[in-house]
C-alpha cells in the first residue's frame, strides 16, 4: 500500500527545493529588520541606499538560475549605503560573508582566479568606504567564507566525478556481460554446429545411399542404417555431454574429448565407417599437446571431413596431424580431391562451419585457411 506523505515531508521537499529562496528571505530581514524602531533613513539618498542593500540581500535568491548575474549585482548593492548613508546594520555581515561563500563554491577553474581577484578589489573597496582598515573583522569573516565555499565546490566535484565514474563502470560492466553472453552463444552455437552438422551430415548421405542400395544390395543397405544408428547415437551422446557441461555438471576430460588427439582417431574411423575414403597421419609427439589445441584440432578435423562428406561423397581425403617444436605449435591439414561426378549430391552449406572455425583458431592466434586445392579438391589448414 503506498503511503502518502505528510506535512513535515512535504514541507522538507519544498525547503530543499527553494532553500535559495529561503536564504534570502533570512539576508532581506536581517538587514531590514534592524531599521524597525532603530534609526530610519531621512533624505532620499539614504532611501536609496536602503533599497540598494535590500536589493543586495535579495538578490541572493537569483544565485542558482543566473549566479553571474547575482555575484556582480548583489555585492555592488551591497556597497552602496556606504557612500549614501545610512551605515548599514551589523547584521549585513552576514550578507557578505554568504556572497563570499558562493563566489568560492560557485566558480572553477579560469574563473574562480577572476572571481577571486574582484572579491578582494570588492574587500578593498568595503574597507576604503567604511574606514575600518583597524578592523580585521570583514576579513575574518570573508576570507574563510571564500576558502570554506571553494572546499565545498571542490567536493561536489569530487561526487560528481565520482558518481559519474560509477555510471561508467556500470554501463561498462553491462556492456561486458553483453559481450560475454554474446561470445558464448557463439561458442555454444559453434560446438551445436560441429555436433549436430557432421551426425546429420553422415546420417543423410548414408540414407540417400541406402535407398539406392535398398533393393539392389541389402547388405550394404543395413550397413547404412547402421551407420545411421550410430552416428545418432553418437551425436545423440555429445548432445547430452555438451547440456551437462551448460547446466554445470561435472563432465570428465577424456569425455568432453579435450584431453588428448584420441577423438581425432575416433572420428576418422566414423568417417571410414560411413564411407568416406579417409586415411590420417600423426606426426611428431603427439602426447605433449595440450587439451584446448588438441580439442580445436579434433574440431579442425571434424568439420573438414563433414565438409568432404557433404560436398565430396566417394572422394579421397588425406587427414595429417603434425607436432612441431616439442609440442609447442600443431599442424592440423585436411585434403580431399574432387568427388567422382556420380557421388555428387545436392546438400549446401552456409559456410558457418569454417567461418566459426577460423574464429576460433583466430582467437587462439593460430592461423587457418580453407579453399580449393587445385583439381577440383579443397583443402583446409590450421596452425595452432
Amino acid at each position: 500500500m503506498q503511503r502518502t506523505a505528510g506535512p513535515a515531508h512535504r514541507t522538507a521537499a519544498w525547503a530543499r527545493r527553494n532553500g535559495h529562496l529561503l536564504g534570502a528571505a533570512v539576508a532581506l530581514l536581517l538587514v531590514l529588520v534592524p531599521y524597525v524602531g532603530g534609526p530610519t533613513p531621512r533624505t532620499p539618498v539614504q532611501w536609496l541606499g536602503v533599497a540598494c542593500l535590500a536589493a543586495g540581500a535579495a538578490a541572493l535568491g537569483g544565485w542558482l538560475r543566473c549566479p553571474v548575474l547575482s555575484a556582480v549585482a548583489g555585492p555592488l548593492l551591497v556597497v552602496v549605503p556606504l557612500f549614501t548613508g545610512p551605515e548599514p546594520p551589523d547584521s549585513a555581515v552576514v550578507v557578505v560573508t554568504a556572497y563570499a561563500v558562493l563566489v568560492g563554491a560557485t566558480f572553477a577553474g579560469r574563473a574562480a582566479w577572476g572571481a577571486a581577484a574582484l572579491s578582494a578589489v570588492w574587500l578593498l573597496v568595503l574597507y576604503a568606504a567604511s574606514g575600518g582598515w583597524a578592523n580585521p573583522g570583514l576579513a575574518v569573516l570573508t576570507v574563510p567564507g571564500y576558502a570554506a565555499g571553494t572546499v565545498l565546490r571542490l567536493r561536489r566535484r569530487t561526487a560528481e566525478a565520482l558518481t559519474e565514474r560509477v555510471r561508467e563502470l556500470d554501463e561498462e560492466r553491462e556492456l561486458f556481460a553483453q559481450v560475454a553472453v554474446r561470445n558464448e552463444r557463439a561458442r555454444i552455437a559453434a560446438e551445436l554446429h560441429d555436433i549436430v552438422g557432421h551426425a546429420l551430415s553422415v546420417m543423410v548421405v548414408q540414407a540417400a545411399a541406402g535407398q539406392r542400395l535398398a533393393t539392389r544390395d541389402p547388405d550394404a543397405a543395413r550397413a547404412s542404417l547402421e551407420a545411421i544408428a550410430e552416428s545418432a547415437r553418437q551425436g545423440r551422446a555429445d548432445l547430452q555431454r555438451l547440456v551437462d557441461l551448460l547446466g554445470g555438471a561435472d563432465v570428465p576430460v577424456s569425455a568432453t574429448g579435450a584431453g588428448d588427439l584420441g577423438l581425432v582417431d575416433e572420428v576418422v574411423a566414423r568417417a571410414a565407417r560411413s564411407g568416406l575414403d579417409v586415411t590420417c597421419r600423426f606426426e611428431g609427439d603427439r602426447d605433449v599437446i595440450e587439451p584446448g589445441r588438441a580439442h580445436l584440432a579434433f574440431r579442425v578435423v571434424q568439420e573438414s571431413l563433414t565438409n568432404a562428406l557433404r560436398h565430396a561423397p566417394g572422394s579421397v581425403v588425406r587427414v595429417l596431424v603434425r607436432g612441431e617444436s616439442g609440442g609447442r605449435c600443431l599442424v592440423v591439414r585436411v585434403e580431399n580431391d574432387s568427388a567422382p561426378s556420380a557421388a555428387r549430391n545436392d546438400l549446401t552449406g552456409g559456410g558457418n562451419g569454417l567461418q566459426g572455425l577460423r574464429e576460433r583458431v583466430l582467437d587462439v592466434g593460430g592461423f587457418f585457411a580453407a579453399g580449393p586445392s587445385g583439381e577440383g579438391g579443397w583443402r583446409v589448414e590450421a596452425r595452432l
